[in-house]
């Protein structure tokens, strides 16, 4: 019998916790450490058999790990987490501030190629299949426009952000795109379309007791980079309706191209999701592309990689004869 692929997750917020639950959904992998930044003790993990580790230690598993799990945030953990654990380790991660993505491509290849690693950065629904979707219909439909919907879904960035403002205790943000222009894209008419005609924003808020909610929705609906292009709709609510009703992390979206055939023939590409946990989904996501990390690296595919450079292949636990036979 093959011997499993050890995977090791470094993280346990929401993304970690769904990378183990990915994992023992999985036959050809297994999980070997979790490490943590916090007490080790602390962090409450169902297996036994798995290690919670401080992360100040993970050198010492260089001979036990095939492959890192990188499931820390984008604004400061993995701009540097990855290009340190790429010199180590084979790694995976969900890096999503896009405009960014070519120089963190650059600092994780020049630590992986020296060190004879495979990163594969940006991988989960967007970046990552929505990212493969867009190029697949632009190169099979040259004559037409792309689109991407999110939504409707809780925004993780979004909702720290209205967190951060003055007077609010708690809060969450969702993205709603927009019925009306999706159903102009679908009918072939390739619209012009802003953000605000694509999306709009609804924000749920438990205000600090005396705050002046007035200056907190203003506050909000002004924000730059984040609410000041869009209608934004700010409900103050009850911690208890937070917690009741917002509590889960849903998500998805689609990718779309209008594109023509021939002279007259419309065609319509898409690709959609709808995922009652995003992190669940991004880190069952982040553990399939593990395994093509390993097996790109036994090739000596060293350095790192996006989306764009591995193959279906190489994240189906499948042998080639089977996906063939099977599924070709």
């Amino acid at each position: 019998m093959t011997s499993k692929i050890k995977l090791g997750i470094v993280g346990y917020g929401n993304l970690g916790k769904g990378a183990v639950k990915a994992i023992k959904a999985t036959e050809d992998m297994e999980l070997m450490a979790v490490f943590t930044r916090r007490d080790p003790e602390t962090l409450e993990l169902d297996d036994p058999s798995v290690k919670a580790v401080h992360i100040d230690n993970a050198s010492e598993y260089q001979n036990d790990i095939d492959v890192m799990v990188l499931c820390g945030g984008s604004a400061t953990d993995l701009p540097e987490q990855t290009p340190h654990f790429a010199s180590m380790f084979n790694t995976v991660d969900s890096y999503d501030t896009h405009a960014k993505i070519p120089e963190f491509y650059q600092s994780v290849n020049e630590a992986a190629a020296k060190h004879d690693t495979t990163a594969i950065i940006s991988v989960g629904w967007d970046p990552g299949l929505f990212s493969l979707n867009r190029v697949i219909a632009e190169a099979i439909l040259p004559n037409g426009e792309n689109y991407s919907f999110w939504g409707k879904g809780l925004s993780q960035g979004h909702s720290d952000a209205v967190r951060r403002v003055e007077g609010v205790k708690s809060g969450v943000q969702y993205t709603i795109p927009s019925e009306d222009a999706i159903k102009k894209v679908r009918s072939g008419a390739n619209p012009e379309l802003t953000k605000s005609d694509k999306h709009r924003r609804v924000c749920y808020i438990v205000a600090e007791d005396g705050a002046d909610k007035a200056t907190i929705e203003e506050t909000i609906k002004t924000m730059p980079n984040y609410f000041a292009d869009y209608e934004t709709e700010v409900n103050f609510i009850s911690e208890d309706e937070l917690a009741r009703d917002h509590s889960k992390a849903p998500h998805g979206g689609f990718v779309i191209r209008g594109g023509k055939t021939g002279e007259r023939n419309d065609q319509l590409y898409e690709f959609s999701l709808t995922l009652d946990s995003n992190p669940e989904f991004t880190a069952s996501v982040l553990v399939a592309y593990a395994r093509a990390a390993h097996l790109m690296n036994q090739e000596k595919q060293f350095g790192a990689k996006t989306v764009y450079d591995v193959a279906p292949g190489y994240i189906s636990p499948r042998s080639a004869e089977e996906l063939r036979r099977d599924y070709l």
